[in-house]
């Protein structure tokens, strides 16, 4: 059969749809160019070299000071600044339009061309082929009218995840013309709990065995969204605290959410020690014990609070906690007056409780000099504009603004715009000279207020974190326009700020951590609780012990701080109280206390207590204050105070002179219970007492008598006989109880 006509047909019927076909082919083929967008140099390849780790501080960002001389700006905030240096630097050696694959940029990116950073893009990734199509299409900086980032959503936003689990995460962003993206492979995330859960760089969230809340950071382009997932440990609870205030309402809520049962309210004489420490960093006198112990009252609780809120004692210990953060520094021995005076109007304030804005109003409004003005000594210690914003927002409002001035903020959306708004708030301050050696008189200079972006040159009005306070004219005084802001119901930070920082002093964890980290990217581990405290503090006008007495008073504080079968691993949701080192001043003052001994001070009359001193200068001339951490008034953060415990504190304690010499002083409480005729029961029950604010247990009480009484065996003593307890054996018990963690932790 001869089949060459047959084939021949086929060939030319193929031939023939071919041509037919051909033009739909090619009209699909070039409809499908048209939908392929031209790659845009912001919303495309910006995003790939920050998924890439290229525009990190460790790599080539300007922050980091960037490598071999190639920098881009931190996380891609200034894409212009960007394109300047991909396209236009060293000639432009790093693309290479020709053969775009050949490209520095790519080359370098896939470690093809050896690179410092290792390899950063696969060659089959979409990352590389966007890039490289990006070359291809002449490496513009723009294709047009682009839409913008509007904004990144998360989802979900919220979940509950249970312990060992797994969630995708999915990142949407969102344009100004309306459209939307999935940018889940291109978003960054971090976790701000490591511990409590990671997450990978596809999003995908992985939760450990901590039961709790952990927040998961989005960001893409500088928009930031969060995740917020529940760990819930699911246990049964069966009995919890009755609720006295709001406090217990959310913070019990929570726990029954995550299945977590808090631990029993504690017993009476450890809340007295508790609350005494917390609120006057002293122990109860044996007398406030036994008064306490003995009463019946049912308010007790309640109204030792309030007491203990009117005592000076309290103003001294807060005024401790302030000064430092306010950087009452000695550096100078003409510093002594300003100091003193300093540390004076801060405990007046305390003892009568001046509202906290005024407290503020005054500080950063302060004009005149330091004798007639004692808030004036603020601006002798923190003199630069830039400084002083820097510690004001930290301290004030939560804000870590540092970042801010070279560069915008990696984890927030403060710009250097927004850092020198803030500056511009202070650039009016006027100094002048006076009579005395160091001390300068502080005044409003009339003039405009404004400061100049060092990057752009610019000079900017003051703004606050990104509100207008309105018109300021030449005559007035732009701090004060700042503190109205400050101050307003409406400011997301201040009360936040403060009510956080209040609690972290209670509860050892703040609910949002650090305390002066305020920002969208690590939200609290109970907002619905911190909206309540903020609320309360505003309303109550800004009353700090008000805002003490919530706290104290409330079955939350009040929790015992041992643990359940369940509630062991808790750190952030308070099923129970968290025990804590005595800070530095409190130990030391309570150790005089407990060894009849007392500790002198430069400057300062005979009886002074550490909490009460009233700068720096005492901490580098006490040994003691040193090691266990008393901060030296150099810095706004709390971080400065060491609440860690070392080997060199516990050596201290076993060997030091110092110690040694409290436990023998003359007049001390061992020389005075070897010479008591009293009982050995009764002068070993009041050593518990000024120690615990309890009475020994029965074992305890048995082996401390059997210690005092046993005399040391030589040969010759008898089995059963007892001898009379020494100056040395007090000493020597006294010793025990004050190196035992039930003293040195408040719990």
């Amino acid at each position: 059969m001869n089949i060459l006509p047959q084939a021949v047909s086929t060939r030319r019927l193929f031939f023939g749809l071919t041509l037919l076909l051909a033009p739909l082919y090619l009209s699909s083929a070039s409809r499908a160019e048209e939908v392929k967008q031209p790659v845009s140099f912001v919303n495309d390849v910006i995003p790939i070299l920050t998924k890439a780790g290229c525009n990190m501080g460790t790599c080539h960002a300007k922050a980091g000071g960037g490598q071999n001389g190639f920098q881009l700006s931190l996380l891609g905030f200034e894409p212009l600044e960007d394109y300047d240096s991909l396209v236009k630097e060293a000639h432009g050696r790093r693309l290479f339009p020709v053969a775009p694959t050949q490209s520095l940029l790519l080359t370098k990116a896939t470690n093809e061309t050896p690179h410092g950073g290792g390899k950063r893009l696969n060659r089959d990734s979409d990352g590389y082929r966007l890039i490289q199509r990006w070359i291809e299409e002449g490496a513009k900086w723009k294709t047009g009218a682009e839409p913008e980032l509007v904004s990144v959503e998360v989802q979900p936003e919220r979940g509950l995840v249970e312990m060992g689990e797994k969630q995708q995460l999915k990142a949407i962003a969102k344009y100004s013309d309306g459209s939307t993206r999935n940018v889940t492979h291109t978003a960054l995330y971090e976790s701000n709990i490591k511990s409590m859960a990671d997450v990978d760089e596809e999003g995908l969230v992985k939760v450990n065995d901590i039961p709790g809340k952990v927040a998961i950071m989005v960001r893409y382009q500088g928009k930031i969204a969060v995740f917020t997932a529940a760990i819930p440990l699911n246990a049964p609870i069966q009995k919890v605290p009755s609720e006295k205030n709001f406090i217990d309402q959310h913070v019990f809520a929570n726990l029954k959410e995550l299945g977590i049962p808090p631990s029993p309210v504690c017993d009476d004489a450890t809340f007295l020690r508790r609350v005494t420490i917390d609120i006057c960093g002293r122990f109860p006198t044996e007398e406030e014990t036994k008064t306490f112990l003995d009463s019946t009252e049912a308010d007790k609780r309640d109204k030792l609070v309030e007491r203990l809120l009117q005592s000076p004692n309290y103003a001294d210990y807060f005024a401790s906690k302030w000064t430092p953060l306010l950087k009452n520094r000695r550096d100078a021995a003409s510093d002594i007056t300003p100091n003193f005076a300093f540390h004076a109007w801060i405990r007046d304030s305390m003892l009568a409780n001046v509202p906290y804005d005024q407290l503020v109003r005054e500080l950063l409004g302060a004009t005149g000099t330091v004798v007639s003005n004692p808030p004036v000594a603020w601006y002798k210690r923190v003199k630069d504009p830039k400084e002083q914003l820097e510690d004001i927002a930290q301290l004030f409002l939560g804000v870590r603004m540092q970042c801010a001035q070279c560069h915008h903020h990696p984890f927030e959306r403060w710009s250097q715009d927004d850092y020198y708004g803030l500056a511009a708030f202070f650039s009016q301050i006027g100094r002048k000279p006076t009579g005395v050696q160091g001390e300068d008189l502080i005044f409003h200079q009339r003039g405009m207020a404004q400061a100049k972006n060092v990057k752009s040159g610019e000079m900017l009005k003051p703004v606050a974190l990104g509100d207008s306070v309105g018109e300021i004219s030449p005559d007035e005084d732009p701090r004060l326009k700042l503190v109205n802001w400050m101050s307003s119901p409406e400011n997301p930070f201040f009360a936040k700020a403060l009510v956080n920082r209040y609690w972290k002093h209670f509860f050892k964890r703040a609910l949002i951590e650090p305390e002066d980290d305020i920002r969208d990217t690590n939200p609290p581990s109970n907002p619905e609780l911190m909206a309540a405290l903020e609320e309360h503090f505003i309303k109550s006008g800004f009353d700090l012990k008000a805002l003490v007495k919530v706290i104290t008073q409330s079955h939350t504080y009040q929790l015992s701080s041992m643990p359940n079968e369940y509630n062991l691993h808790d750190r952030q949701n308070y099923s129970r109280f968290y025990p804590r080192r005595l800070q530095a001043e409190v130990m030391l003052d309570s150790i005089d206390d407990l060894a009849g001994s007392t500790s002198s001070f430069a400057n300062l009359p005979p009886g002074t207590r550490a909490i009460a001193l009233p700068d720096n200068s005492y901490t580098n001339s006490s040994a003691f204050l040193k090691v266990f951490g008393r901060p030296n008034s150099a810095s706004v953060c709390e971080c400065e105070r060491e609440q860690t415990s070392s080997l060199a504190q516990s050596l201290h304690l076993m060997n030091s002179s110092e110690v040694k010499s409290k436990l023998a002083a003359g007049g001390g409480r061992a020389a005075q219970l070897a010479k008591e005729d009293e009982p050995i029961e009764a002068r070993v029950k009041g050593l518990y007492m000024a120690a615990f604010s309890r009475e020994p247990r029965p074992e305890e009480l048995k082996t401390a008598i059997e210690f005092l009484t046993t005399p040391v065996e030589d040969g010759k003593t008898k089995a059963d006989a007892k001898k009379k307890p020494t100056n040395k054996d007090f000493q020597d018990l006294i010793w025990a109880l004050m190196n035992t963690k039930e003293f040195l932790f408040n719990h």
